[in-house]
């Protein structure tokens, strides 16, 4: 009897871990595999964000995009849906024309969409979240963005991480870091205008004083979804707010401290204004008062893509009306290669061309903008 209800427990537990294992697959994908798989693969990632309006026709195309360039992981920056409003492509969905939703339908199920839409065609890619302006939208609050999706903010990697720095800190928290091949990647929450509050001011700044001492952390590339104060991309960052201008300065001057003392790599990747843009931090004010640091803003993954601000022919790359997702590729020494990645309607998996038809694909692709918007 003992026997036969040790192996039943056995094979209940055998299926519970299949089971953990097929779900953390549909939920953003298995991490940290064996180290003998790591081995001689370069680190190898994918950065977008903005993916609202049309995200569910384009996210399916930059899973595929990304997928193809064999990066280790995919990270999204927020802005995953309107929410203020419905998203054209929710709208055309078959079920939501033969029957229209109300806002407050729109409203319960718009996460949910999201997720099957966008993050599920990532299959067993690992894919990390930022939170943007759009998830805070009422009805929805930062404390419902945690639970909603706990599954990708609490992953193992990230609560390894989180509870190696920190024995004690059990609070799931819309920031985080994790290292990977010697990069110390940091996901930071400027979602609302008291961001960035003191506490996570204080967490970064023990992260990149720890990051300091470890000669094996060669690299910081920090992403988030608004651009750190006095960005070519000022009129739309945290510029907005005097909380966002006081600590986003401070944070940027804690980056400059960490290349310049420390010497390490530094990159500073937002999305938030819906254009690519390499170069982002090469003004005036950061040339007189510090220096300008690596920056991109790639808010490309399905949203409005706006006109470039006044001053994009200062950055080193800027373009508008497009689609994909920033590559990033790590060297040897630290330093890390970017490469903007185009999507193009082309690129539409056949199954997302059929549902939503060739017609509203091609409408993403050509009419989702603000200079298709002024035309009329």
């Amino acid at each position: 009897m003992k026997r036969r209800i040790a192996g039943i427990l056995l094979l209940l537990g055998l299926i519970f871990m299949s089971g953990t294992s097929r779900a953390q697959a549909q939920v953003g994908g298995q991490e940290n595999p064996p180290a003998e798989e790591k081995k001689g693969r370069p680190l190898v990632f994918a950065v977008s964000g903005d993916s609202r309006n049309c995200g569910d026709v384009v996210m399916p195309a930059i899973a595929a995009g990304v997928k193809a360039k064999d990066a280790r992981f995919y990270w999204h920056l927020g802005d995953f849906r309107a929410l203020y409003d419905f998203d054209e492509d929710m709208l055309h969905q078959p079920e939501h024309i033969a029957k229209p939703m109300s806002i407050s339908t729109y409203q319960q199920i718009v996460w949910d969409d999201f997720i099957k839409n966008q993050l599920v065609p990532f299959g067993a890619l690992p894919v990390f979240l930022g939170i943007g302006n759009h998830e805070t939208v009422p009805p929805h609050t930062r404390e419902q963005y945690l639970i909603q999706f706990a599954d990708w903010l609490d992953k193992p990697s990230l609560l390894w991480q989180r509870l190696g720095d920190d024995s004690d800190d059990h609070k799931l928290k819309s920031y985080y870091h994790w290292i990977m091949g010697g990069v110390d990647f940091i996901s930071l929450d400027n979602a609302t205008d008291d961001q960035f509050d003191d506490a996570q001011v204080q967490w970064l700044e023990r992260v990149l004083q720890t990051d300091a001492l470890k000669a094996k952390v060669t690299t910081i590339v920090v992403g988030m979804h608004e651009a750190l104060p006095e960005s070519i991309s000022k009129g739309h960052s945290m510029n907005q707010t005097p909380v966002g201008t006081e600590s986003g300065r401070r944070v940027y001057l804690d980056l400059l401290k960490a290349q310049n003392e420390a010497h390490k790599h530094v990159y500073i990747i937002a999305s938030h204004s819906h254009f690519f843009m390499d170069g982002t931090f090469n003004t005036d004010y950061w040339r007189k008062n510090g220096g300008v640091l690596p920056g991109w803003i790639v808010g490309t993954a399905g949203a409005v893509r706006y006109n470039l601000p006044p001053d994009a022919k200062d950055a080193r790359a800027a373009e508008t009306n497009v689609y994909g997702f920033l590559l990033g590729t790590a060297k040897e020494d630290g330093e890390i290669d970017f490469a903007f990645q185009r999507v193009n309607e082309t690129g539409v998996p056949d199954s997302v061309v059929k549902r939503y038809k060739q017609e509203f694909v091609h409408w993403c692709f050509a009419n989702n903008s603000q200079a298709a918007e002024s035309k009329k």
